[in-house]
């Protein structure tokens, strides 16, 4: 399958070096690139592509509410967020808008190209240490913001709400599965589950609710059971 990447950046030398990197994949391609917010919306109906790689400072309409704005469509499209800085202020806001991870604008070619493939396959893309700065700086810089849990929360099981205090913790699939002891097969079936029951989209929107409803506190990786 041939993963389609919608490019998104008011800088085009930046386009233009995405659009080299995706093109010399035999398994990608290039849907379109937008300069703007409201192109990259735009665009993304339009096109409907696998991956957008969505800057958060764009004119006219930035990252942020243009991945508020795609994800409330029925496009199905995951959106990768790029940032200059891992504790970008806007980082956040962006994931809760429905993002599916973000990457710094410095990584290498093959990571680029290795993010968008773990995008669009469905997984998310946040680094474990990033994921709990992340999550940990915003509950710490906004602690009364707690929202009421939803009813689906308490629909899940106790080996699924395991599963997402792991997830909180920033671990892989491959490192879930090391932990409880099970295959991957069966960490990606907790996790299908627990995002169905939940109602969002991936991985991250699970954790940032599970943040912001006080299941899990911020704190250190969680530690292996004795």
């Amino acid at each position: 399958m041939t993963i389609r990447v919608l490019l998104c950046d008011d800088q085009a030398l930046v386009r233009s070096g995405f659009r080299m990197i995706i093109e010399a994949r035999p398994d990608m391609e290039v849907a379109g690139e937008a300069e703007d917010g409201v192109k990259a919306v735009q665009l993304a109906r339009e096109t409907e592509p696998d991956v957008i790689l969505m800057d958060v400072r764009m004119p006219h309409l930035d990252g942020i509410e243009a991945t508020r704005q795609i994800v409330a469509t029925d496009v199905r499209s995951r959106i990768l967020v790029l940032t200059t800085y891992d504790l970008d202020e806007y980082v956040y806001a962006a994931l809760q808008a429905g993002a599916s991870g973000f990457l710094l604008k410095d990584a290498r070619p093959e990571q680029l190209a290795e993010a968008i493939r773990v995008i669009a396959d469905g997984e998310a893309l946040l680094a474990p240490s990033i994921t709990r700065r992340l999550l940990g700086h915003f509950t710490r810089s906004q602690p009364n913001q707690q929202v009421k849990a939803p009813a689906s929360l308490s629909a899940l099981t106790g080996r699924e709400t395991e599963v997402l205090r792991l997830l909180a913790g920033g671990l892989s699939n491959t490192e879930l599965a090391s932990r409880l002891f099970v295959s991957e097969a069966t960490i990606k079936s907790h996790i299908s589950s627990l995002l169905r029951k939940l109602g969002v989209r991936d991985r991250v929107q699970a954790v940032i609710l599970a943040y912001e409803t006080g299941l899990i506190a911020p704190g250190p990786k969680p530690p292996h059971p004795a």
